[in-house]
This record gives structure tokens, C-alpha cells and sequence, in this order.
């Protein structure tokens, strides 16, 4: 399988990982895309939006910019709603990992355009803060969130470590200053303190003062504990996210049928990792949240990736379709369902508009080569991603195979380069 960048439709860039970047065009057509529902249209966009979808040459027009989707279908783009943007790309590095500003920017920067490859143009990264680091990943983060700006959307979440006690009032200060610096998220684990019930409090409370949707880490294996934070999440606006709630898994039925039933009835929305833990977390067993579990009590289930080749998960790719792939090949779930999960309910969690390939709705588009989800989920590599309207990114995969009679006469699909290679 080599990897190839065929020629774009605008002027592009290409960056170090292989993803190409533009200079936005006015209006674009997607011409010959297929749709999940079987039909094949053309797609125009414009100002960030869907400005129309009709039938194949309909929108036609010799002032467009063109891309040809055919053979490809069109998806409303993923989002990843569980990055670790500071510690990402760091567990092939010799010796400790630098926490170093301009370190930390180069690999939350090089994380989030390796996922937006993958398709997701908006990401939500979780980044700690205290201890000997202080704010500066933080700081870091939030650089890399300007200098991506038109190339993906980059949210940060500020984790702290402890909130309660005498060491916790460092933590809370700093979380503060987190807030003022512009996390719109936060987070933390309320397993790793103390006093769990205070984190949750502190936590929350400072959520209600600045309006901030809340994400924390746990791994959901106490009852109890959940118990207490469905009560007291209720009605919070914008809304509390938990993950990755292994846990769940390792409970008894009845007691995680409960614990599901109480975080639907408070709202509280769950964000699993189906292709493992992450590096906040004590590694207890690399055990997916109950996705179906959850989602028959009506909890709100995202999808994410979390460790990118960190100490979490060594390999981890961060590609919201594998996600999806092993919801839907080990975790129960039908193909569209699984796919929801890293997009329509990623979005959601993270407070993202709505998508949709219909006239109106935002420009955040993921195209696939293949003609159902399915063989999308199993077989994604060529991808092209659109973010705001125009193509952010590019990757094409070419297979080849030696001459084959038998291919001859059997007819096979074969996909290959048009001219005869180097």
C-alpha cells in the first residue's frame, strides 16, 4: 500500500505528516458524491456552508472549483471528543518527556492534524495543569488552537489533579486561571483525589460561575460514586461529559443497568474509548464502557480515541473510523450507529452544531472511498476532509497487484495508477 497526494483542487501546502492545506475557495462542488440513503449528487458549498444538494450536474457551473467525489461516499466529518494533545507522540521518545512550551505545541499541533488526516475537524483535547508544569501546557495547547485556526477546531480542557484539601487549593487557583486563559472545558479525575464528592463539587461549581460544560475522567466502577455525581449533575448547562467508564463493564449488571439509568435521567453523557485507556487513568483492564448498555437506558454515548502513541496506548492512531470499526465489530452496534458515535454524538458532546449533507448546515465533511458505511469502517484509506468549506486535508491510497491472469478472468475490482509507475 503506498501513500500518493493527487493534485488538489486549490493552491495547497503540504505539512510534515502528509495533509494538505489551502487557501479557501469561494464556492466549491463536490460533484458525484453517494449518500448514505443510495443516491449519488452533486454538493455545493459556500461561505462554510451547504449552500445546495441536487442531482449529479444539476449545480454545474464553469466558475466553481470542482472536486470529482466519485466512487466516494459523503459523511458528515467526524470529531474527537478525548484528546491528549500535551502527551501525545511521546512513547518512542528516549528518556523523560518534555514539558518544554514550544514541545508541547509542536505535539498537540502534530496530533491534531494527524487526526484531522483521519477526518476529525474538531477536537477536544484534555491537558493537564499543576504540579511542576504549572500552566504551560496549557499555554502551549492553546497556541497550537491559533495556529490550527481554519485548519480544524482545537478546544481545551483544563485537568487538574487535585481539588480538595490543603493541596488541592493550589489546584484550584490554577484551575481558575486555566478558565481566564481560555480552557472552555473543565475537567479531571475525581477518582485520583481524596475526596472525590469535593473534586466533583469544586468542579462543578466553577462550572456554574463561568458557564463551562464540565468532562471528567473516571473509569466508573463505583456505584456509589456515580451515584452522587448523576445527583448533582443534573440540570448543570451546558452539560457533563464522563469517560471513559471501563467500569462499567466490570460491574454487575443490575448495579451498571442503575448507574446507567441514573446518568441518563441527570443527562449526563458518556464518552467511551474503544481503542483503549489513556494515560489519566490507572490501567485497570482495557475494557470498553457497555456502549449498548448505556444506550438502551438513553444515555448519550460518544465515541473517542484518547492515547495517541503516548504512554496510554503506545500505537494508538487516533482515528475516529477505527473507533467506530471496533464499536461496530466488537461492541454490538450497527455501522451507522457506530459511525454516530464519532460524529453526530461527538458533536454533540463537545457543543458543535449539527451536521448534516443538506442545504444549510455547516461544511464539515468527510469523504470516503466505498458506497456504504460498512465497508467504509472496513476499509478506510483513501479519505478527503472539508472543514468550513473547503479541502483541509488529503490522502490517497493506491493498491497495486503483479499481473494475474486469474484477476483477468475473474474480473476483480483493482484500483491502481493510471500510468505506467517510476
Amino acid at each position: 500500500m503506498s501513500e500518493s497526494q493527487p493534485q488538489q483542487p486549490s493552491p495547497f501546502h503540504r505539512s510534515g505528516n502528509g495533509s494538505a492545506v489551502g487557501a479557501e475557495a469561494a464556492t466549491l462542488l463536490l460533484a458525484g458524491a453517494r449518500l448514505t440513503d443510495g443516491r449519488t449528487v452533486d454538493v455545493r458549498l459556500g461561505g462554510g456552508r451547504i449552500q445546495a444538494v441536487g442531482t449529479t450536474g444539476s449545480l454545474s457551473s464553469p466558475v466553481l472549483a470542482r472536486v470529482d467525489l466519485s466512487g466516494y461516499l459523503l459523511l458528515p466529518a467526524p470529531a474527537e471528543p478525548h484528546a491528549h494533545g500535551d502527551t501525545a507522540l511521546t512513547a518512542d521518545g528516549d528518556g523523560p518527556v518534555s514539558y518544554a512550551p514550544d514541545e508541547v505545541q509542536r505535539r498537540a499541533t502534530e496530533a491534531a492534524l494527524l487526526q484531522l488526516g483521519h477526518g476529525a475537524t474538531a477536537v477536544r483535547s484534555h491537558v493537564r495543569i499543576g504540579d511542576m508544569h504549572g500552566l504551560g501546557p496549557m499555554q502551549a495547547v492553546l497556541q497550537a488552537r491559533r495556529s490550527l485556526r481554519g485548519l480544524a477546531d482545537l478546544t481545551a480542557v483544563a485537568v487538574p489533579r487535585l481539588l480538595t484539601g490543603t493541596a488541592g487549593a493550589d489546584g484550584l487557583a490554577m484551575l481558575r486561571d486555566a478558565v481566564k486563559m481560555g480552557a472552555s472545558v473543565i475537567g479531571g479525575c475525581p477518582d485520583l483525589d481524596p475526596d472525590p464528592t469535593g473534586f466533583l463539587e469544586a468542579v462543578l461549581e466553577l462550572a456554574d460561575e463561568h458557564g463551562c460544560p464540565v468532562d471528567l475522567h473516571t473509569d466508573g466502577d463505583d456505584p456509589a460514586r456515580l451515584s452522587r455525581l448523576a445527583a448533582m449533575a443534573g440540570g448543570l448547562r451546558p452539560g457533563v461529559t464522563i469517560g471513559p467508564c471501563g467500569g462499567l463493564s466490570r460491574l454487575p449488571l443490575d448495579a451498571a443497568t442503575r448507574a446507567a439509568d441514573q446518568l441518563a435521567a441527570a443527562g449526563v453523557r458518556v464518552t467511551c474509548l474503544p481503542q483503549g485507556d489513556c494515560a489519566a487513568l490507572e490501567r485497570r483492564g482495557l475494557r470498553t464502557a457497555p456502549v449498548r448498555l448505556l444506550r438502551a437506558a438513553g444515555v448519550r454515548v460518544a465515541a473517542g480515541s484518547g492515547a495517541l502513541r503516548d504512554a496510554g496506548n503506545p500505537v494508538g492512531r487516533g482515528d475516529p473510523l477505527e473507533a467506530a470499526y471496533l464499536l461496530a465489530s466488537q461492541g454490538g452496534l450497527r455501522p451507522a450507529e457506530a459511525y454516530a458515535c464519532v460524529s453526530a454524538c461527538a458533536r454533540e458532546a463537545m457543543g458543535l452544531p449539527e451536521v448534516r449533507v443538506e442545504a444549510g448546515f455547516p461544511a464539515e465533511l468527510l469523504a470516503v472511498r466505498g458506497d456504504r458505511i460498512a465497508g467504509v469502517l472496513s476499509l478506510a484509506y483513501s479519505r478527503i476532509v472539508i472543514h468550513r468549506g473547503r479541502v483541509v486535508a488529503r490522502t490517497s491510497a493506491v493498491r497495486e497487484y503483479c499481473d494475474s491472469a486469474v484477476a483477468v478472468a475473474l474480473d476483480l475490482p483493482r484500483q491502481g495508477r493510471t500510468e505506467p509507475g517510476p
